[in-house]
């Protein structure tokens, strides 16, 4: 018996174009994750929650500027500054814990979604390990937090500007303000993003995580600080070190040179700067390592 068959030549080609590699696999999923955590490309629903943070960090610094703008037309140059009025250095502190919800609340969507349905392993059938994967999505949310906390700063900025009655000096005498909030607000996002995927890369869940980190923040603010006061004296300022949401908050301070509302009363005020700069750094970077080091077995 004879078999018989037939072959089709149905065009296949070799791909001869470059091959990028591991380093186009983390650019895509780090546009993915921003994507993500905008929104983008998804339904109604998707927006709703990040547009509305971003908006109310903006409305923000933007009703700061009105009102500094109205007092220093009314009352002369130097009004706002004069009655204490919130300026730039003010702003992340008073912000702060609209920043760190944020966080609690988009980190999860980048990381507990793929975990839960699975596809996090189709992404190492590419050239790309567990920390590549990581890395990508930490960047992601990284800049996303950045550009929500200068974009309040940058309104505030402008504002401050256009609404004094001489402009020009006002930028000649405030422009040193400009690298201070960017740096400050890099550092807040630094720690806002790390914590907060941190907590993600614990679950599955994303109300889990995104709970867990707002009631870590909330709770710890009204605990630390009344231990702090009824202890008081050396050990009570550090306790007041464990206030989650003064951490990096004290780093502003010490970028401005000045101390903001929310930190005015701070027992871990007097321990220094360079004391607090350190326990800033040591907040972010043991807890991206611990990220890091979670997912680099993956892949």
């Amino acid at each position: 018996m004879t078999s018989t068959g037939t072959v089709f030549d149905i065009g296949y080609q070799r791909y001869t174009e470059a091959r990028e590699g591991r380093r186009r696999s983390r650019r895509a999923i780090f546009k993915d994750g921003v994507r993500i955590a905008l929104g983008l490309g998804r339904g109604g629903r998707a927006k709703i929650l990040p547009w509305f943070f971003i908006v109310v960090l903006s409305v923000l610094g933007l009703g700061f500027a009105l009102v500094a703008g109205a007092a220093n037309r009314l009352g002369g140059p130097g009004t706002a500054e004069k009655v204490h009025l919130p300026s730039h250095s003010d702003y992340y502190g008073i912000a702060s814990i609209i920043l760190f919800v944020f966080g609690a609340v988009m980190a999860p969507e980048l990381l507990c979604r793929d975990k839960r349905d699975g596809t996090i392993n189709l992404y190492f059938v590419r050239p790309v390990t567990g920390g590549d994967y990581v890395m990508a999505r930490w960047a992601a949310i990284f800049a996303v937090m950045t550009v929500a906390a200068w974009l309040p700063q940058l309104l505030l900025f402008l504002g401050l500007s256009a609404g004094d009655p001489m402009p020009i000096v006002y930028l000649q005498q405030h422009w040193i303000d400009v690298p201070r909030f960017l740096l400050a607000g890099a550092a807040m996002a630094l720690y806002v993003s790390t914590l907060s995927m941190l907590a993600a890369s614990f679950t599955s869940r994303r109300a889990y995580a995104s709970v867990f980190l707002v009631g870590l923040f909330v709770i710890t603010t009204p605990f630390t600080v009344g231990l702090a006061q009824q202890i008081g004296g050396k050990a009570g300022q550090w306790i007041s070190m464990f206030n989650l949401t003064n951490i990096p908050v004290h780093v502003n301070d010490v970028i401005f040179g000045d101390v903001s509302q929310i930190t005015e009363q701070a027992p871990a005020r007097k321990l220094g700067s360079a004391i607090l700069v350190s326990w800033y750094f040591a907040w972010t970077l043991v807890p991206g390592a611990v990220l890091w080091w979670r997912y680099r077995r993956l892949g």
